[in-house]
């Protein structure tokens, strides 16, 4: 199986609201567009320290990650941010890897943004039901 790699947009979701509010410039929104590799097996979205400190995100809260070869290690948990996928976007908190580690895209962003990861032919698309707008199952 292939290993599916996206470009995704992230923006600092305070700044953002400074601009619109009309007490900001637009060029002072912190954003980064970076490539991450979606990880099916992974839960929430993991960002490296130095995009995290680019973004200007704030740390929230710790959480235990295990990792593929069951070792379990502290890590901080930093947000809010928007993550955009093609024209899907969310707002969520990331956990913190390791400066330069890799970005990953894990279960939350890939369900609420309703993507389909293919492994197979290393796409990642939207459910064919939805291709306009996420899907989301409420019951």
């Amino acid at each position: 199986m292939g290993e599916i790699t996206v470009n995704v947009t992230l923006e600092n979701p305070i700044d953002r609201g400074v601009f619109e509010r009309g007490e900001g410039e637009e060029t002072a929104i912190r954003r980064s567009s970076i490539d991450a590799i979606v990880d099916t097996g992974a839960v929430m979205l993991v960002l490296p320290q130095n995009v995290v400190e680019r973004l200007g995100l704030e740390i929230r809260r710790t959480v235990i990650v295990s990792y593929a070869d069951e070792r379990k290690e502290e890590r901080p948990v930093a947000g809010p941010l928007t993550i955009r996928i093609g024209n899907r976007f969310m707002s969520t908190d990331c956990a913190v890897g390791p400066p330069l580690s890799e970005p990953l895209i894990g279960q939350i962003v890939l369900e609420a943004l309703d993507l389909i990861a293919d492994c197979t032919n290393r796409t990642l698309t939207p459910r064919p039901e939805s291709p306009d707008y996420p899907l989301l199952k409420l019951k």
